[in-house]
């Protein structure tokens, strides 16, 4: 039985993410699947798919630095492939061009003698690249950089794209229902405590006894800060309107000690699937699950329901570009005002489901203003009984963390 080809995988899925508009997480995964790859294998074909994704525009300046002539489209994602391997990954440089010409097909010829060139003229291309403009050295969209700098300033906006274009650590937070942050540290000999969170532990490979048995759940610090806002306390009835997959939800089952009831709502019917295992792996027993469409009433729930509410709103995620790589292709300039709209329903929804004198939190993992403030302006103005009390943010040039944002309202 011959071996899997790991290159070969991952010009497939890179292909299949041009042409069928799938996230590049839900790709990968599938890639994965299909065949029992060796762990050097699996990390290879993860490292080369996300690495041609987030840097594009750089491999695609250099392919037009050595060729004038149009390239057709797949023999330019063969090319993409050979360069990042050439420029961004040690991989001595003639495996990465044999290996990547074999697959080449009837464009051979034209795959060898470019990557060939590209070695020879390495440092000319380097030289190149440091020279052209941001949106082509750290392969984001001319658009974001732009509102970035407007927003935060020329040196932070940089600051954003290579925190976009480094490797994305890996947190846990420690499941208080059944261990604690201490005990599971000391489980591990590379887990360490973060400065981000009391609760957020920094490993470079999570164990999998801690995933199966419940005891942690992989997620950012910044997830946390909305639920610690919301601050649910035993025995309340909460809403988490937008829950799945989880992360949020269990976080907030912890902080009750499983003491009162959650309503954990998702509209997608696998997302929720998803959200019943973490529920049930974490022992989140104060949960229940309701699948709901917000956008389309009438509410599952009676008014004055809920204690508190979260609303994890579907957002941009323009804050976790790091690891969600491919956002940064998939954005235009006028999803965010269409996510606002969408979020502001949401909110408009849910609002006569809390009790008077209850607390509802909005979050989000955007940078953009549309999605944060500026739906704090439109619940003052056209939602009177929800009073605006604190909001907090997160930037990943400030805090070194994914970025965030939440706000808390009371109902008056």
């Amino acid at each position: 039985m011959s071996r899997a080809n790991p290159r070969a995988i991952c010009l497939q899925a890179l292909n299949r993410w041009e042409s069928e508009k799938k996230y590049a997480d839900e790709l990968l995964h599938e890639s994965l699947s299909c065949g029992e790859l060796p762990t050097l294998d699996r990390a290879f074909l993860t490292e080369t798919f996300y690495g041609v994704i987030r840097n594009m525009s750089r491999l695609d300046f250099i392919v037009s630095q050595l060729r004038e002539a149009p390239v057709d489209h797949s023999t330019r994602q063969v090319l993409r492939l050979g360069f990042y391997q050439i420029f961004h990954m040690r991989i001595p440089h003639h495996a990465a061009v044999n290996e990547t010409v074999n697959l080449a097909g009837k464009a051979r010829g034209l795959v060898n003698a470019l990557l060939r060139r590209g070695i020879r003229e390495f440092d000319v291309l380097q030289e190149k690249l440091g020279e052209t403009s941001p949106a082509v050295q750290y392969s984001h969209p001319e658009f974001l950089i732009q509102r970035w700098e407007k927003r935060f300033g020329r040196e932070e906006a940089l600051q954003i794209c290579r925190w976009n274009n480094s490797p994305a650590e890996v947190y846990v937070r420690a499941n208080g229902l059944k261990v604690t942050t201490g005990e599971l540290i000391a489980t591990a000999r590379d887990a360490t405590p973060s400065c981000a969170h009391p609760l957020a532990i920094k490993i470079r490979q999570v164990p999998y006894p801690w995933i199966v048995n419940g005891l942690c759940y992989v997620q950012d610090p910044s997830t946390l800060v909305p639920c610690d806002l919301l601050a649910p306390q035993p025995g309340e009835k909460v809403l988490d309107a937008c829950a799945a997959p989880g992360g949020k939800t269990t976080y907030l089952a912890q902080l009750m000690n499983n003491d009162g009831e959650i309503a954990a709502c998702d509209l997608s019917p696998q997302r929720l699937k998803r959200l019943e295992e973490n529920v049930k792996r974490l022992g989140a027993t104060c949960v229940k699950t309701h699948q709901c469409n917000w956008l389309a009433p009438p509410s599952p729930f009676k008014p004055e329901t809920f204690d508190r509410v979260l609303v994890d709103a579907p957002c941009s995620n323009s804050g976790v570009i790091r690891r969600r790589v491919d956002v940064r292709w998939r954005l235009t300039p006028q999803d965010f005002a269409r996510m606002h709209e969408k979020q502001f329903a949401i909110i408009k929804t849910v609002e006569p489901l809390l009790k008077k004198g209850g607390a509802l939190v909005y979050s989000t993992c955007s940078l953009e203003p549309e999605e944060n403030e500026s739906i704090i302006e439109c619940v003052a103005a056209d939602i009177p009984g929800l009073h605006f009390v604190e909001s907090r943010q997160t930037l990943p040039f400030r805090d070194q963390i994914d970025g965030s944002f939440a706000a808390k309202f009371e109902k008056v």
